[in-house]
């Protein structure tokens, strides 16, 4: 491609937009996926040691929980001030809030030291965490589409999406340098914190590309033409009630089938199926790819075919990864494991690389930071809040089949709201 073609692209004009929206969502990922990994591998032990082995994983996935409890507090909040003060000022604030939340994990005592105070601080923490994220996707999903010039809403919105695998991939890659590098007693003690550490460098880095951005022009339109809305939550409940409860619906199966197929299957395959850490995580980083593969055709078919037509059959399809789910990841064994999360991830690029375009789809410019974080986030809750804790529930008393039911049934609660959707784009 020569120069004054590649220049002359919607990518290049645009790249430091899309920059911006790539890396607070890949910092998302990676602040959630460092604590998930934690999560599974050592706040069981670290902060709730006096439970038993079962009972501490169920507590650690409990923490987890938290921050999805935070996220709807946070998209009020920041999709308030995102209609009514703008796109830009608003994203920066939540990665500062989010990132400033994961760095201060890093320096937390265990239980042995500060007592029933250090699960509390560790809560306190992942409430921060999640209450910053509750507006970190839906602006960056508004600051790339509402950049978008014509035929572009797909592969535009997807770019937010594509920070998942670059979040894990970080997050991932770190955890498995670290348990090659240092012996289990020094990653329990100290290795885990590093990630932590680290994620100053990702939210600084995101932090520079966002306060070069400019406001989006729909924003800027906006403002010039009427007066934002005095309450947006309110107009988004009285008058776009239909899209809220369909958004929300519509997100439930990318959460359900990320979480089930990093958080619970690195639980589950290191803790009952005796998978080596650092093999399970190896496995992970392969599987990752597919997700990054199918963000990719999703977000180039939804330019073709329409954001509704892709999901709807990436929810058609979470629906057979569940029924899969005590076929694969039930023999027991590392290609097995493999197999199953690569299954997963790959479908869930379908039901997640189009949201960009279809969220933002189903509310007016006035409310639109509002509509769509409060869906994407209360999706967060019923997909993914709660799926590493009824995983791990559901398999120690049913073994994986109830697992791949829980996955099914996420994905017909997004097909429904997917077709039942009021507004597509």
């Amino acid at each position: 491609m020569t120069r004054s073609a590649a220049t002359g692209s919607p990518f290049w004009a645009a790249r430091r937009v899309l920059l911006a929206s790539l890396t607070g969502t890949a910092v998302e990922f990676y602040d959630f996926y460092i604590y998930a990994t934690a999560a599974s591998l050592v706040f069981g032990a670290l902060f709730f040691p006096s439970q038993s082995v079962a009972s501490a994983q169920l507590s650690s996935y409990a923490t987890f929980a938290v921050a999805f409890v935070a996220r709807p507090i946070g998209a009020l909040v920041f999709g308030h001030y995102g209609d009514r003060v703008g796109r830009k000022a608003t994203l920066v604030a939540s990665l500062l809030l989010m990132g400033g939340s994961t760095f201060a994990i890093a320096f937390l005592p265990g239980y042995a030291r500060a007592g029933l105070a250090a699960p509390v601080l560790l809560c306190a923490l992942r409430f921060g965490q999640g209450f910053g994220l509750g507006g970190e996707w839906g602006g960056a999903a508004l600051l790339a589409v509402e950049n978008a010039p014509a035929g572009y809403r797909g592969r535009f919105g997807m770019f937010p999406q594509l920070g998942a695998p670059v979040g894990f991939v970080a997050a991932n890659g770190l955890f498995l340098l670290l348990g090659l590098i240092l012996p289990a007693a020094d990653f329990e003690r100290y290795g885990w914190r590093l990630p932590f550490l680290f994620s100053a460098v990702l939210v600084g880095l995101g932090l520079w590309v966002r306060l070069h951005v400019a406001e989006t022009p729909a924003f800027r339109a906006l403002v010039a033409s009427e007066r934002p809305a005095a309450v947006p939550l309110r107009e988004v409940l009285v008058s776009h009630p239909a899209a809220c409860l369909a958004g929300t619906a519509g997100v439930i199966a990318c959460f359900a089938l990320f979480y089930i197929a990093t958080a619970f299957a690195l639980g589950y395959g290191t803790h009952t199926l005796g998978i080596p850490r650092t093999e399970f995580l190896g496995l992970q980083l392969v599987a990752i790819q597919c997700l990054l593969v199918s963000i990719l055709v999703a977000g180039s078919l939804t330019d073709r075919l329409g954001a509704r037509a892709v999901l709807v059959g990436g929810a058609g399809a979470t629906v057979l990864v569940g029924a899969l789910t005590p076929v694969l990841l039930g023999r027991g064994d590392a290609p097995g494991a493999l197999a199953f999360m690569a299954a997963a991830l790959f479908v869930m690029g379908f039901v997640y690389g189009p949201l960009g375009a279809w969220l933002t789809g189903l509310f007016p410019a006035r409310v639109r930071y509002t509509g769509v974080s409060l869906a994407f986030n209360l999706g967060g809750i019923l997909g993914g809040g709660l799926a590493p804790v009824l995983a791990q529930r559901l398999a120690a008393s049913g073994g994986l089949a109830p697992v791949g039911l829980y996955l099914s049934l996420a994905g017909l609660a997004s097909l429904a709201g997917v077709l039942l959707a009021p507004r597509s784009p």
